[in-house]
């Protein structure tokens, strides 16, 4: 098909600027649509990026994001200066599509190395790559002598400069670039506050459910944990203080609370700072997906409430830009900076300085405050489209139970007698990548269900596909229990 419409003429594609899906999906859907219908065979060309865009009316990076991600989900096949065409190992594909009713969605409709509901991924098919690539490559030809030693245990003044710019607007946290510390995850974080204030003995609150990697973490160094329960208001302070009187650390996620998504009322962020001020303990705030509610603003930081400066206030790039940079930051109160120098320098080599460059550029051109606003439009149209075709599907059945926030959602599946852990554990072994709330409890479970990220999902037909295999295997794990 060369040079031409999905089907011989751009009008046809039929894209609506009032719709509920970005320009660029509706062009991905048009296209994947055309090659299931059989308009584009494999090996079919298609018209150029500066041509359909013409053709459209659109910015050639509109057009180009699309191709992009059709490339990356296996659609399309780019060959240079000889132009982009229909992914010839469609046919393969197409051969070898199974017979089950269950419509199944094939490697080629899920971006690589991403399971189905999969957790703890930002969308790969939104990241800025070009834009990113940009800055890589400028910061790559200006490569000096002075980023071939060994990174700033602390992390690069550059970053840390634009750290503290960041929070004092976004979470309004008023601090200097001294007391943030970049570190090479969360768990590099609770690691540094470990070694620099942890005395062995010490109890710690834990919210209940809470997240399971900082917990096995905290147990593989023998901390002494307490669950805390979690209600509508987020950590119930009254629990801790009756189940741990004594304990000399709290580790909460106020903004968006892990994995509940409530956040912690007025109120009870004043009880647990009044706590924390009573007996010179420490609040551990992760600052947990604060950047995603959709239907109201968070609220100010604990750390931007804390006037006793018992506070440390944990962030991460890995949500917010992609896991594998292996960045996040630390602010410390001003009296504890030394400590934490000296912990820095005892324990870690630092953080590789090329990323922490490239982050710095980012965040100082505007790229990063675009980016986040753009993923919350865009996850706010994704969640939504999760819930309703979750309801399609399983009718009244599936209830999400968690609020507007976040990367993910608690879904209750009613009329099954087997628990969410044992449909989690048949949709794992069928390659989902979804969890059961129970994973994410310490004490007695008070609220079962499955916890499914949307972040991925990029049409609705990917998630029908999903959906309908996920309630197959909820009608299997019936029959087994």
């Amino acid at each position: 098909m060369a040079q031409q419409g999905v089907s011989g003429r751009a009008e046809d594609m039929a894209l609506s600027r009032e719709g509920d899906h970005p320009i660029y999906l509706q062009i991905c859907a048009r296209f994947k649509t055309a090659i299931a219908e059989g308009r584009l065979a494999p090996g079919d060309r298609l018209p150029s990026v500066r041509t359909l865009a013409s053709e459209l009316g659109l910015s050639r990076g509109t057009v180009n994001l699309a191709y992009q991600i059709l490339a990356e989900e296996g659609y399309l096949e780019f060959r240079g200066a000889g132009g982009t065409f229909v992914d010839l190992r469609l046919k393969k594909t197409s051969a070898d599509k199974p017979s089950s009713s269950a419509p199944r969605t094939t490697p080629a409709e899920q971006s690589p190395n991403v399971r189905p509901f999969q957790l703890g991924l930002p969308a790969l098919d939104a990241f800025p790559r070009k834009t990113w690539n940009r800055l890589v490559s400028r910061r790559s030809r200006e490569l000096g002598a002075e980023q071939l030693g060994y990174p700033e245990p602390a992390g690069l003044p550059a970053l840390r400069e634009r750290i503290a710019t960041y929070l004092a607007f976004s979470r309004g946290i008023v601090c200097r670039p001294e007391q943030v510390f970049v570190t090479s995850g969360h768990r590099a974080s609770l690691e540094l506050i470990m070694r620099s204030l942890y005395r062995p003995g010490d109890g710690i609150w834990f919210e209940d459910p809470g997240y399971p990697v900082a917990r096995e973490f905290l147990l593989s160094i023998n901390a002494k944990l307490h669950p805390v329960p979690v209600d509508q208001d987020g950590l119930v302070v009254e629990e801790g203080r009756e189940r741990a009187p004594d304990a000399r650390f709290a580790i909460v996620t106020p903004a968006n609370q892990s994995p509940l998504c409530v956040m912690m009322s007025k109120d009870r962020r004043g009880e647990l700072l009044k706590w924390a001020d009573e007996g010179q303990r420490w609040i551990i705030e992760d600052d947990y997906d604060s950047e995603y509610r959709y239907n109201r603003r968070p609220p100010l930081s604990l750390k931007a409430m804390d006037r006793g400066e018992r506070v440390l206030f944990t962030g991460s790039f890995s949500k917010v830009l992609y896991p594998a940079l292996r960045l996040a930051y630390l602010v410390v109160p001003p009296a504890e900076v030394e400590v934490f120098e000296r912990a820095c320098r005892v324990g870690g080599g630092g953080s590789p300085i090329f990323h922490q460059t490239v982050i710095a550029d980012f965040i100082e051109q505007g790229y990063f405050v675009r980016h986040l606003k753009k993923m919350r439009s865009l996850y706010a149209e994704r969640r939504q489209l999760l819930v309703d075709t979750m309801h399609d599907v399983f009718g009244d059945s599936a209830r999400a139970i968690s609020p507007a926030a976040g990367l993910h959602l608690v879904m209750q599946f009613d009329g099954y007698r087997a628990s969410s852990a044992n449909i989690a554990a048949l949709a794992q072994a069928d390659g989902f990548g979804l969890q059961p709330l129970s994973l994410w409890n310490m004490g007695p479970q008070s609220v079962d269900g499955l916890l499914l990220s949307f972040t991925n999902l990029a049409s609705r037909h990917m998630v029908e596909s999903f959906a309908v295999r996920l309630k197959a295997i909820c009608a299997a794990a019936d029959r087994d229990s």
